[in-house]
């Protein structure tokens, strides 16, 4: 073990989260993780459940005189957005993060920290394996692959739950109590594409968009940051205004719920032509700066001439269907709630774009607290690749966490805040997915609530954790479950 958390305050929150952060878990690679909250329940001589989809579950009795409270499920997720700045050398699937602490904050180096959603598997862990802290009987549901479409939770047996109360720990914001969420669903589109030989006399140029912040695609989506893909729809669509060029490939983004940071096209353009595109890069570099100034400061459009030319190319046809899909396809904010003031309603983030021999895919997240918007953005994305010949699949489809009047976690969550505090926590809803909508449908009657410590700039290489902000959540949380009787 590294130990470079080994002096944070609370000691055994930090320990399993330093721990958790040496095991690789990328959505779609739990397998390591799940085994290893397994061994820790056997360690502990706790009961558990391991299912099918790798989900765990770990059941520690009530401490002496809340043996006829309500059991309460304690919730997070093992999997993260695994993202990496361009010229770090990590991989995923093998190697641990390399954690820093800089003044309050925790970060991991070129990486995402994994605090999203790591920190509730540690305070999860940390209550299990202490005997000395009063609470009602705890059920930690560890869920698999939430990041890509809340596999874990859709495969989840509503039998191997027991509890009613259900608390999340997978918000990002100090003081804010979440109550309600938006519902998701992720678009798959794909363009058939056609190949043509490629002139000799023709000038490859790779193009390249970088600096961008990126982010969550929920919890960022309002601050106006830059999309990688949809900026390289509009230079090539203005590209393409002015001269013929043919596309070679085109891919952005590894996420669909991030917002992408990078995207590379390959174009072929006849040599006479080569200053129109020269001029429309530089042009469009100055564009993007001024319009992204304030969101992205440090955007770059670069490019390059390739050597030896691409060995295909797309047909007019199919290199038009794939620029007008790109660059019509509908992108960010959509509509903004009415009922909260501030809370985004609606929102679609093109995550991914991706050339394969005989397609191009683009993967939207569409999000909205309200279904039949969210039906409406898909059709939107429907009608958008039918007339670019493309077709489209829905994946993840889940529902919306409705806020509950009569709730009696979250009147025992603001009892507690106020009396900690001396004033009222933030009562929220999120425009981001959580798992609490899936679980209140998929149990019936369930009392939901989610809260968490300050995290920032979470799915980006920037991620970051507020030490003190850990220490203050979990001292709440343990006076929560003091309170629940």
């Amino acid at each position: 073990m590294t130990e470079v958390l080994k002096d944070l305050q609370p000691l055994d929150v930090f320990k399993y989260f330093e721990k958790l952060s040496q095991i690789p878990r990328c959505s779609g690679n739990e397998k390591e993780v799940s085994d290893y909250l397994v061994s820790f329940a056997r360690e502990n001589n706790l009961e558990y459940v391991q299912d099918s989809a790798l989900n765990v579950v770990i059941r520690k009795k009530a401490s002496l005189g809340y043996e006829n409270s309500p059991a309460v499920v304690l919730q997070g997720h093992m999997d993260m957005v695994c993202e990496k700045d361009a010229n770090i050398v990590h991989d995923f699937t093998k190697d641990q993060l390399k954690l820093r602490i800089i003044d309050d904050k925790v970060y991991a180096t070129g990486t995402t920290l994994g605090a999203d959603n790591g920190i509730a598997v540690a305070m999860g862990l940390a209550l299990l394996a202490s005997n000395e802290y009063q609470h009602p009987a705890i059920e930690l549901l560890v869920t698999t692959s939430e990041e890509t479409g809340m596999d874990g939770a859709f495969a989840l047996d509503p039998k191997n739950i027991n509890g009613r109360i259900l608390i999340n720990i997978d918000s990002e914001e100090e003081g804010t109590i979440l109550v309600s969420c938006a519902g998701g669903v992720t678009a798959k589109t794909s363009i058939p594409i056609k190949f043509e030989p490629v002139n000799e006399k023709l000038v490859p140029y790779l193009i390249k968009i970088r600096g961008l912040m990126g982010g969550h695609s929920g919890m960022e989506i309002d601050k106006e940051r830059g999309n990688s893909n949809k900026l390289m729809g509009r230079i090539l669509m203005n590209i393409i205004s002015e001269t013929d060029i043919r596309l070679s490939s085109i891919n952005g983004g590894s996420k669909h719920n991030a917002i992408p940071r990078e995207t590379d096209a390959v174009i072929l353009v006849k040599a006479e032509d080569s200053t129109i595109v020269e001029k429309k890069i530089s042009e469009y570099d100055e564009i993007f700066k001024n319009e992204l100034r304030t969101p992205d400061p440090d955007i770059r459009l670069e490019f390059e001439v390739l050597s030896p030319i691409p060995s295909h190319m797309l047909t007019k046809e199919s290199t038009d269907n794939v620029i007008n899909y790109l660059y019509l396809i509908v992108n960010g904010v959509t509509s903004m709630s009415m009922d909260i003031d501030g809370l985004v309603e609606s929102s679609l983030n093109l995550g991914i774009v991706t050339s394969y021999e005989d397609r191009v895919e683009f993967i939207s997240s569409i999000r909205s607290s309200v279904k039949s918007l969210k039906e409406e953005l898909f059709k939107k994305i429907l009608v958008t690749a039918k007339i670019n010949g493309g077709s489209v699949t829905s994946e993840s489809d889940y529902p919306e966490w409705a806020y509950n009047p009569n709730s009696k976690i979250r009147t025992i969550f603001e009892n507690v805040y106020e009396k900690m505090y001396g004033k009222k926590p933030h009562i929220s809803a999120i425009h981001a997915g959580l798992e609490c909508g899936l679980f209140s449908e998929k149990f019936g009657e369930l009392d939901a609530i989610s809260f968490g410590p300050n995290l920032y700039d979470v799915h980006t290489p920037n991620e970051n954790m507020s030490i003190s902000s850990v220490q203050r959540s979990w001292e709440f949380l343990l006076e929560v479950l003091k309170n629940i009787k």
